[in-house]
């Protein structure tokens, strides 16, 4: 109850505040599983609030949501308990390491998919109430380009494509790129290569994948940093905590800060667009439910 008394408190201060912008929604996808994509939305968004900035993250991944595992927590609601109007968008967010507030989602989005235009209508006003709440809300979406994920790909501002040095990993991220633009969307990504053993090796990686898109897509694809691989992730996802948390000294977890630093201070600012935010996100999301 005090929780949720303190979101309505936050509310009502935001909005009485003049807004020079309004939440930023940010998608965070890869090519294929186990690239780190979920280890690495969770510590971006910590590492983002720990900046100073207000941060809730969506779990989208519909088969394997795990936002609240790599955080030792049971989620008490869903979105599953919004969509069947049982609970409010503030009763179903949860708080995670350091007071990070997510919403988890598992089967729930799957119902997000099959709503009627009323539905969406009523799920759109309610996470509407986020615009101004938070600075940042982060989809984590599943790997691959299934059409749940093209839909939060397209829909939000920006989508970082996570990766490794991987050859089918590489390959994979691009296809998902590819794809995506043989549908005809413009898409403002940016590049994270995780698991580098060196700079020059990320680099390389990078490089592999702009040049490519530059020339077969006519796109220019960004990198906004690489995190390096480092055995403290590992146990810190064994400890269920965040490696940004668990062993904030380490090298992973200065790459992420680094990365963190770099977005914010504005040299990977975002394309320039002319609708942003809760309310142009629903805009796209309802014209690709269709």
């Amino acid at each position: 109850m005090s929780d949720q008394a303190q979101r309505l408190r936050n509310l009502i201060r935001s909005q009485a505040e003049p807004q020079s912008s309004s939440t930023r929604i940010l998608t965070v996808t890869s090519g294929k599983g186990g690239v780190g994509k979920s280890n690495f939305t969770l510590n971006f968004a910590l590492t983002l609030q720990k900046s100073g900035y207000r941060v809730l993250v969506f779990d989208a991944d519909i088969g394997l949501a795990n936002i609240d595992v790599l955080m030792g927590i049971n989620s008490t609601y869903s979105l599953y308990h919004l969509l069947k109007r049982e609970k409010t968008i503030w009763e179903i967010i949860n708080k995670g390491s350091n007071g990070l507030e997510y919403i988890a989602g598992g089967s729930g989005f799957n119902d997000l998919m099959r709503l009627t235009e009323a539905e969406i209508d009523y799920f759109a006003e309610q996470v509407n109430l986020l615009n101004g709440y938070v600075d940042y809300i982060i989809f984590d979406t599943g790997a691959g380009l299934s059409k749940e994920t093209l839909r939060f790909i397209v829909a939000a501002d920006e989508t970082i494509v996570v990766t490794t040095p991987e050859p089918t990993a590489i390959t994979d991220a691009y296809a998902i790129i590819k794809m995506v633009h043989s549908l005809g969307h413009e898409v403002d990504f940016k590049l994270v290569i995780n698991r580098v053993t060196e700079l020059h090796e990320g680099k390389q990686t990078a490089d592999k994948i702009s040049l490519v898109a530059k020339r077969f897509l006519g796109i220019h694809i960004p990198t906004l940093g690489f995190v390096e691989d480092d055995p403290n992730v590992m146990k810190a996802v064994k400890q269920q905590t965040p490696f940004t948390v668990a062993y904030p000294g380490s090298a992973a977890s200065r790459s992420i800060e680094r990365l963190v630093s770099r977005y914010v201070t504005g040299q990977m600012a975002p394309e320039p667009q002319q609708q942003s935010g809760v309310k142009a996100f629903f805009n796209k999301m309802r014209k690709l439910l269709k």
